[in-house]
């Protein structure tokens, strides 16, 4: 195969698109509790180390960017001559921002990782009840 026929591919129909459209947002799932808030994310293929979570103003914020090459040719000559003919690269990523309810207890926020899904467990404060106010006689 020379190095035409790999900028052919483009042109004649062959395997460019063919790979499935990939979803941007992972699925969410979030459950209501007694005492807590669970969210389960599902993020197959990554690691905890390709999630990211931030917790500021009662908005919880979930992050992940992942950067793939793909080298088809290339030959060991020097970079200023130029030896690529392919180079593909691909970044995905993706931020999801929740607003959390005004119960959550934000210091006790906690999450785990497991078999590719997230979750997030947001314990709630307990309701705080009506304080009674005496009424004195002026």
């Amino acid at each position: 195969m020379n190095e035409l026929a790999l900028f052919n591919r483009l042109f004649d129909g062959g395997d460019f698109f063919v790979k499935p459209f990939e979803a941007a947002v992972p699925s969410v799932d979030v459950k209501e509790k007694k005492d807590a808030y669970v969210l389960d994310m599902d993020l197959p293929g990554k690691t905890e180390n390709d999630v990211e979570l931030s917790l500021k103003d009662d908005v919880l914020t979930i992050a992940s960017r992942t950067e793939e090459v793909k080298e088809e040719k290339s030959d060991e000559q020097d970079a200023d001559k130029g030896a690529w003919l392919i180079r593909e690269r691909r970044t995905s990523g993706f931020t999801r921002r929740f607003s959390l309810p005004q119960d959550v207890n934000a210091d006790a926020v906690n999450a785990t990782f497991k078999n590719g899904v997230l979750t997030v467990v947001m314990p709630r404060k307990p309701v705080a009840e009506p304080k009674k106010i005496a009424i004195t006689v002026a």
